[in-house]
């Protein structure tokens, strides 16, 4: 089992679901964050003050997936999310060692 993890931009989130979704991917967890990398930030004008927004909203997608799955959802992401341009995001794949559904108690694969 694998948790794939994606920063993607804000309005990528719901073309990347739908995407996921028509591969059979259905389920996922996104949170909005802000984050600070290559893209770095931006300045504003607000009533006339100028102030620097260092860190940029950005959606984080956790995808918790049996491993025959992980390169259909990288793949994916990567078609969807990506402009070609800086600051797209990231992916990040880590291993799982347990899933457990709380609901039912079902472990493993069964609960994903």
């Amino acid at each position: 089992m694998k948790l794939v993890t994606a920063i993607i931009k804000p309005h990528k989130l719901d073309s990347v679901r739908e995407a996921l979704s028509d591969r059979g991917i259905t389920g996922l967890t996104a949170t909005e964050v802000k984050g600070f990398g290559r893209q770095k930030g931006h300045t504003e004008l607000y009533r006339g003050a100028e102030y620097v927004i260092d860190f940029l909203p950005k959606i984080k997608l956790e995808i918790a997936i049996s491993s025959q799955l992980v390169e259909t959802v990288i793949e994916t992401i990567i078609e969807v999310a990506s402009s070609g341009k800086i600051g797209d995001g990231k992916i990040f794949v880590s291993s799982l060692e347990e899933v457990i559904r709380i609901r039912t108690g079902e472990t493993g694969e069964d609960a994903i």
